[in-house]
C-alpha cells in the first residue's frame, strides 16, 4: 500500500513538474516586427542650453499658492515664446490662463480627432538646508559630466523642451500634422491641477474638441530597475492611483505630563496608525497588475517566468515577496503612508488633541468608500474619529490596443533600437500604472485614451533624483526624447 502511494505521489510529482514546464516553455516573448532606429540630427548641445536655461527660472509650486513668484512664471512664458519663435508664428496661441500656455497645431484635416501633447513646467521647492547636499546648485542648470543639472530636469522641464524643440524641428522641415495637434504647457501640476490642466480641459470642451488621445508624463525607460529583466523597459502607463488623505483626530483631557493616564492621545494615535500599516488594503496580481507581469514575464529568467507563468499555483508567494519590494508593492495594491503629525505645543504638556494624515494611492480596483471601510475597520476603535481630507478616485484604464498606444510605442521602440550588428537588446515595451499623479487625469473628460510616459531612459540612482537632492537628466536622455517627440508628430 505504502509503495502504491509513493508510486501515486511519483508520478504526481512528474505530473506537475510536466505542467509547470510546458506552461512556462509556452510563456514566451511575442514575436516583434524589428524597427528602423531614427536618424535625425539633433544638436543636443543647443537642446542642453535651453533646459539649462528653463531650470534657471524658479517656477516654484508651493502648498500657499499666495507664496507661488508669478514674475518667475512669466518670465519662463516669455523666455518660451522668444527661444521658440517658428512655435509662436506657426500655431496659434490659445488663451487659457495667465500662466498655462495652449497650442493649437492646425492639421491638414481638423475635423479629424486631434491629439494632446502635456507637460509642466512649475517644479516642487528644494527642502531648505539641503541645498549643500547637491553636486551642482539646484536651479544652476549646469551642464556638467554629461547631464543638465537642476530641479525641473527630470519632473518635468526636460519633457517641455524636448517637446518643444522637436516641433520647432518639424516646423523648419515643412511639415504639417494630418490632423489638429495641441500642446499644454501647464504651471500647476506639483499642487493638483486645479488651474493649469483643468483649465486646459475645460477650454477643449467648451470648444468640442475631441481628442483621440493625450500624452503627459508618467514612467520612463527603465534600466535594471525590473527584477529578473536585462532588457530595458519601456512602460506607456494607462491608468494613474488615485489618492485619500484621511485624517486621524484623537481627543483626550490633556493635563499635565507627569501624571499621564494609561493611554494618551499620542498613544491611542500611535495605535491606530500602527494598525493600518500592519495590515495594508488588500492587493493582488490581477487586472492592471497581472497584464504588466503577463507582458514582462517572458522576458524574465526561467524561475521568475515559471512562478509567473503559473500564478494558479505560486500567485501567494508572488505576491508575498513583490509585497518587500516598494515599487512592485505600489503596483499590487492601494498603499498605506501616514505623513503627517500633530500632538501637544509643549514637552511636558499632555495634548488634547493628537491628530495625523494618512496618504492613501488608490489603486483602480479601489474606490475611496471602500478604503474608508477598510480604515475604521482595521483600526476598530471609536476614540479614532476618522475624516476625509481630499480624495479622488483612480483614473479610468485606457486601451493599450489603440492606436494612439501603438504610435507612441513605436516611437519609443525607434527612439532606443539596438544599433545594427551590436549585442544590445531591443527595448521591451509594456503597458502599466502610474502610481503618482499627473496632469493626464484632467484630460479624461476630452480624451478617448490618456497615456503616461516620458521617453528618457533611468536607473535607480537618478530616479532618487525626482523631489529629492541631485536632480538632473543626460545630454543623451535629450537627445532620445527629441527623437521620440518628433517621430511620434511626424508619424501621425
Amino acid at each position: 500500500m505504502l509503495k502504491k502511494m509513493i508510486w501515486i505521489a511519483a508520478i504526481g510529482l512528474l505530473l506537475l513538474l510536466a505542467v509547470l514546464t510546458v506552461r512556462t516553455l509556452s510563456f514566451s516573448p511575442v514575436a516583434t516586427t524589428p524597427v528602423t532606429p531614427v536618424t535625425l540630427n539633433v544638436d543636443v548641445a543647443t537642446v542642453s542650453q535651453h533646459l539649462s536655461e528653463a531650470i534657471r527660472f524658479q517656477t516654484i509650486s508651493y502648498d500657499n499658492s499666495a507664496k507661488r513668484d508669478v514674475a518667475k512664471f512669466r518670465q519662463f512664458i516669455q523666455w518660451v515664446q522668444q527661444t521658440y519663435p517658428l512655435l509662436q508664428q506657426q500655431l496659434e496661441l490659445t488663451p487659457v490662463n495667465e500662466l498655462t500656455l495652449l497650442y493649437r497645431w492646425k492639421g491638414q484635416d481638423s475635423t479629424k480627432a486631434a491629439v494632446l501633447l502635456s507637460a509642466h513646467y512649475d517644479v516642487v521647492p528644494v527642502t531648505p538646508g539641503t541645498e549643500k547636499l547637491w553636486q551642482q546648485a539646484p536651479f544652476s542648470g549646469a551642464i556638467a559630466d554629461g547631464f543638465v543639472w537642476g530641479r525641473g530636469a527630470m519632473d518635468d522641464k526636460g519633457a517641455a523642451v524636448s517637446m518643444l524643440e522637436a516641433i520647432t524641428l518639424l516646423l523648419q522641415q515643412g511639415f504639417q500634422p494630418p490632423h489638429d495637434v495641441y500642446l499644454a504647457l501647464t504651471h500647476d501640476e506639483e499642487i493638483g491641477s486645479s488651474e493649469g490642466a483643468a483649465a486646459v480641459s475645460a477650454l477643449l470642451q467648451q470648444r468640442k474638441v475631441n481628442l483621440a488621445w493625450s500624452l503627459d508624463e508618467g514612467s520612463f525607460v527603465l534600466r535594471q530597475m525590473v527584477p529578473g529583466v536585462a532588457a530595458d523597459v519601456a512602460s506607456i502607463n494607462v491608468a494613474e492611483k488615485g489618492f485619500l488623505n484621511l485624517q486621524l483626530t484623537v481627543q483626550s483631557p490633556g493635563g499635565h505630563s507627569s501624571m499621564p493616564p494609561a493611554q494618551t492621545a499620542v498613544s491611542i494615535l500611535a495605535l491606530a496608525l500602527t494598525r493600518l500599516t500592519d495590515q495594508p488594503v488588500a492587493g493582488g496580481i490581477d487586472g492592471l497588475t497581472a497584464d504588466f507581469y503577463d507582458q514582462l514575464g517572458p522576458h524574465m529568467a526561467w524561475l521568475q517566468r515559471m512562478l509567473l507563468a503559473n500564478r494558479w499555483l505560486f500567485g501567494p508567494l508572488l505576491e508575498h515577496e513583490l509585497s518587500k519590494i516598494p515599487t512592485a508593492n505600489a503596483m499590487l495594491r492601494t498603499t498605506t503612508a501616514p505623513t503627517m503629525l500633530t500632538g501637544s505645543i509643549k514637552a511636558n504638556v499632555l495634548p488634547q488633541q493628537a491628530s495625523a494624515i494618512v496618504n492613501f494611492r488608490l489603486h483602480p480596483r479601489d474606490s475611496i468608500d471602500a478604503v474608508l471601510a477598510h480604515a475604521t475597520q482595521v483600526i476598530a476603535d471609536p476614540r479614532v474619529e476618522l475624516s476625509v481630507v481630499q480624495g479622488m478616485a483612480a483614473s479610468r484604464v485606457s486601451d493599450k490596443q489603440a492606436a494612439g498606444f501603438a504610435r507612441i510605442s513605436e516611437a519609443a521602440q525607434r527612439a532606443y533600437a539596438a544599433p545594427a550588428g551590436t549585442a544590445a537588446t531591443d527595448l521591451i515595451v509594456v503597458s502599466g500604472l502610474t502610481i503618482g499623479g499627473t496632469d493626464s487625469r484632467m484630460y479624461e473628460a476630452v480624451a478617448k485614451d490618456s497615456y503616461r510616459f516620458n521617453p528618457m531612459l533611468l536607473t535607480s540612482a537618478e530616479l532618487g533624483g525626482f523631489h529629492g537632492n541631485n536632480e538632473r537628466i543626460s545630454q543623451d536622455n535629450l537627445h532620445k526624447a527629441v527623437l521620440f517627440y518628433h517621430t511620434l508628430l511626424g508619424s501621425l
